[in-house]
């Protein structure tokens, strides 16, 4: 499913125009990736959690070049479901 399919059920099923569905859906995805950035987690009850996880620094080999490498400490986004998100998709 991608994002135009999103706003067209949601436009279809609340009768709202498509361009304030489209608005908002966008607007929602631009505050959970501006509040992530900032290292602030979005919860939202019954479906999951975006969070920020924190990588540790550590040593990756080329191979190629037979050399090591120091990967810093990094931050990465990830999405944590709720158990009744994940019962309902089993």
């Amino acid at each position: 499913m991608t994002k135009a399919d999103i706003v067209n059920e949601i436009s279809r099923s609340t009768g709202l125009e498509k361009a304030a569905v489209l608005t908002t859906v966008e607007k929602f995805m631009e505050v959970v990736k501006d509040s992530m950035a900032h290292g602030e987690n979005v919860y939202l009850r019954g479906f999951g959690s975006f969070i920020v996880k924190t990588r540790k620094e550590k040593t990756a080999r080329n191979i190629s070049k037979n050399t090591t490498i120091i990967i810093p400490e990094h931050k990465v986004p990830a999405f944590k479901p709720a158990k009744t998100f994940i019962e309902d998709v089993r």
